[in-house]
């Protein structure tokens, strides 16, 4: 973050400092975490529905902040310390991200989707990464907290940036977008993840298309062309579908896949011929990398550069993560969150790895609404339709419970526990056997990278 005085911070927020002072120091860092605070920064008081900062603010204060935003003040305020006083202070955190925001004359491209935004933003940050210094969402700060920190992160060093949103009601993504202020505007694909709240997929299709609500006149739209949904979509925006369509302009040809090694595939764009590279399985990664070309290609990248960023690619997180075990034995870590999509690509992965045994640890998927208990169904039923050995459901009778079921009706071995705690025994004896692949995959609130951890430590 760009040093930031209380003064400008005061404008900003459209707040009001309450013992203002001349030797009031700038800050550098804004924590909403007093326990978690970096020294000299900005504490803003986060208010949830459980918990209010506002009780925390004196000890963020001793803790080492410089000063406070707040809408509920302390009885006493100290001298030493500077306060700001604000109606809301989400709204407060937005507003502040934005005037960062404004400081920079940078190409901003912000991405959301249903499934594989991380991915995707990994991808277009590397790419770019071959000629800008790139500033990217950290980890998974992609809602009304994570972006705005993510926007105060910028600095005059940053020649790019990459911003992810996410979502899982109307609204979140114009309220996101209005700080991000983009110039590229990336879907890439709609599918079920949150369809409880946003009642179908046309529903998800007009939330996610709030990132159209500011993105720049001469912005540049960046859809999944293959995505049926976005083929419905006229934004009114120079538009580029990635896909592997005839109608798209920036078109994926030649996929050839090796596995747990990685793809290799061809964009072909109305400038250039792409040949990448991509350390990472899936073909779903293509889409990435396509997405990623017509990015780099659109700020000026070179043929070179943009085969150089691709090449670069490291999954982050639990995302499709190969631990490589002895006796050839592998772990496809790819627990970070689940939707149908994403099993069923991440069950295809493991179907096509050349090992002797293959199993899928898979777990609940939350927030799907009526379609929870034959999406979970599906889920067994593919693992079985594709070969995987043996299926370990994990979860409730109710979701996982679906996930054994369509495993055995059709046709599968399938082995049920309610917690992974009681799985975890017979987790270790399976992955005990030589040339054994394992798949873990739930929803994140199942916390499977326990398990994974756990299995890992076996393997070691």
């Amino acid at each position: 973050m760009e040093p930031m005085t209380a003064r400008q911070i005061a404008a900003a927020v459209d707040g009001v400092w309450l013992n203002p002072r001349e030797n009031a120091p700038a800050v550098t860092a804004v924590c909403t975490d007093s326990r978690a605070l970096t020294p000299g920064c900005l504490f803003l008081p986060w208010v949830g529905e459980r918990f209010d900062g506002h009780d925390f603010v004196d000890a963020a204060l001793e803790g080492g902040a410089a000063g406070c935003l707040c809408a509920r003040l302390p009885e006493t305020l100290r001298p030493d310390k500077f306060y700001i006083q604000v109606a809301d202070t989400r709204l407060a955190l937005r507003a502040l991200a934005s005037a960062c925001r404004d400081r920079f004359s940078l190409p901003v491209i912000q991405i959301t989707g249903s499934v594989g935004k991380t991915t995707t933003k990994e991808m277009v940050a590397a790419v770019l990464g071959a000629k800008y210094k790139v500033w990217k969402t950290p980890e998974n700060y992609n809602n009304d907290i994570g972006t705005p920190l993510t926007l105060l992160g910028l600095t005059g060093e940053h020649e790019a940036a990459v911003i992810e949103t996410g979502m899982n009601h109307f609204g979140e993504i114009a309220y996101l977008t209005a700080m991000v202020k983009p110039d590229i505007a990336v879907i890439s694909n709609i599918g079920d993840a949150h369809i409880e709240h946003l009642g179908s997929r046309e529903g998800i299709l007009k939330a996610k298309c709030e990132i159209f609500s500011h993105l720049k006149k001469d912005g540049l739209a960046i859809l999944n062309g293959d995505d049926a949904l976005l083929n419905t979509v006229d934004a009114p925006f120079r538009t580029v579908r990635c896909g592997k369509s005839e109608r798209c302009q920036a078109r994926i040809t030649e996929v050839a896949d090796h596995g747990v090694e990685g793809i290799c595939c061809t964009v072909v764009t109305e400038k250039e011929r792409y040949e990448l590279d991509i350390p990472a399985p899936g073909e779903h990664m293509a889409y990435a990398a396509a997405i990623a070309a017509a990015a780099g290609e659109a700020l000026g990248l070179s043929r070179e550069e943009i085969v150089r960023g691709a090449a670069s690619y490291v999954p982050v997180g639990s995302r499709m993560r190969v631990l490589r075990l002895s006796e050839r034995r592998l772990i496809l870590d790819d627990c970070y969150n689940a939707n149908p999509q994403s099993v069923a690509a991440a069950l295809e992965i493991l179907a096509r790895t050349e090992r002797d045994k293959k199993i899928a640890v898979l777990g609940d998927m939350g927030e799907l609404g009526d379609i929870r208990s034959r999406a979970h169904y599906n889920m067994g039923a593919l693992a079985a339709m594709l070969g995987i050995d043996l299926v370990f459901a994990i979860g409730s009778g109710d979701l996982a419970g679906k996930i054994a079921d369509g495993v055995a009706l059709s046709g599968g071995s399938v082995l049920y526990f309610p917690t992974k705690e009681e799985a975890l025994p017979e987790l270790r004896r399976q992955m005990e056997q030589p040339g054994t692949v394992m798949l873990a995959k739930a929803s994140h609130a199942m916390k499977f990278e326990w398990l994974v951890e756990r299995l890992r430590e076996t393997g070691e």
